[in-house]
């Protein structure tokens, strides 16, 4: 998976290489998915969400430039994958899932795995959590309808947001939002295809439908 999906393509980051190689992405998915868990694809983990695929992963934490000793927050921990691979980074993860069985789920996990480190809060992450700001980098595992001003408020200067935007099911643009003394910078990285940012800062739950029409293969187009 390093060598062909990552390094094979444009992942040069040394860094997120490593601690890609040192995540069992197999443990952070169904047992049926698991001949499937090193594919470059994205993949059901129950509750109408995903794990993304490895390369959107590696792509995002590349992006964001994290150094050692970052303070970092994840909105959509998931499965706790991507919230592992910023842990074996060095960086202070905080994550925030809406969603109570995936917290859950993702809690045990990550402390079986030795990731205790990592602080897993169930709560709506569209508005950030403000008592753990600032951040020097914000990751965003949904697609939102705008960049989330809550998320970009509690950006150190000089930190990064990088965020999904765009349409509930399609036409969608990874975003990196760099905050300076300014104001913002902004950058279009990539399409992309991920499942609708549920909360305040995002989408309502009467905007999105049904769950069964929420998984999608987040990779770019």
């Amino acid at each position: 998976m390093v060598e062909v999906d990552l390094a094979g393509r444009d992942i040069v980051d040394p860094r997120v290489l490593t601690a890609m190689g040192l995540v069992p992405r197999h443990l952070f998915v169904d047992d049926t998915r698991v001949g499937q868990a090193y594919e470059d694809r994205a993949l059901p983990i129950g509750r109408g969400q995903t794990i993304s695929q490895p390369y959107i992963v590696a792509f995002t934490i590349q992006a964001l430039s994290v150094a050692q000793g970052d303070r970092v927050l994840e909105v959509g921990t998931g499965s706790g994958y991507a919230a592992a691979v910023l842990a074996e980074m060095g960086a202070a993860v905080v994550t925030v899932e809406r969603d109570p069985d995936l917290a859950s789920t993702a809690r045990s996990r990550l402390d079986a795995l030795g990731y205790g480190q990592v602080e897993v809060i169930r709560g709506d992450g569209s508005m950030g959590r403000l008592d753990r700001a600032p951040f020097d980098a914000i990751t965003v595992a949904a697609a939102a309808p705008s960049v989330p001003e809550p998320l970009v408020t509690q950006l150190r200067v000089g930190g990064r947001l990088v965020v999904p935007v765009g349409g509930r099911r399609s036409g969608q643009n990874l975003i990196r939002v760099v905050r300076t003394g300014e104001g913002t910078e902004v950058e279009d990285l990539l399409q992309v295809a991920f499942v609708p940012l549920v909360g305040q800062a995002g989408w309502s739950d009467s905007q999105i439908g049904p769950r069964r029409g929420a998984l999608r293969r987040n990779h770019p187009r």
